[in-house]
């Protein structure tokens, strides 16, 4: 009778700590997810539109026109005097510049490569020669450079109230 005792107690032992190694593991798959500074409005990562697919609606959208939306994507340039601008990727050679509300915050103007979340306005407008020339002249470009610019360009905007930069 105690042998079937002590076999029901080691076979109980056992079993709460395999329950218990499983435990573990979920709380190490937990404290892998990508850890964001936030700046401006705060927001979650949460049902963003990643930025292939927001490229398809910009591709239908019109000057003028303007959807509310989250987006991840890639940093592609910050503007080096104050970081109160960013241009992303969203492929097919295309960007999104990106300006912040009321330039109520700014971002680190060494966040090149790193993939952030925007939340705000999508909109499409064309650029002026003179915008277009103290965007270049805010990226650093050579006297050259922001010569060229002769031609006002239709781009992909977007006025973030709140960005997460992925660390």
């Amino acid at each position: 009778m105690r042998l079937v005792i002590l076999l029901i107690i080691c076979t109980l032992t056992l079993s709460s700590c395999k329950n218990k190694s499983k435990e573990t593991n979920t709380e190490t798959i937990q404290k892998e997810e990508i850890a964001y500074a936030s700046f401006g409005k705060e927001i979650v990562a949460n049902d963003a539109v990643i930025a292939k697919s927001m490229a398809a609606h910009y591709e239908t959208m019109q000057q003028g026109d303007s959807i509310d939306s989250k987006m991840k994507a890639k940093v592609t340039k910050v503007c080096q005097a104050k970081g109160c601008w960013m241009t992303l990727d969203i492929g097919n050679n295309k960007e999104v510049m990106v300006k912040f509300k009321d330039y109520g915050f700014f971002v680190p103007k060494d966040i090149a490569g790193k993939e952030v979340v925007i939340n705000g306005k999508a909109y499409v407008k064309e650029v002026s020669v003179d915008e277009q020339r103290h965007y270049a002249e805010d990226a650093g470009k050579s006297a050259e450079e922001i010569a060229a610019i002769t031609e006002p360009k239709k781009t992909y905007s977007f006025e973030a109230d709140g960005v997460l930069v992925a660390q």
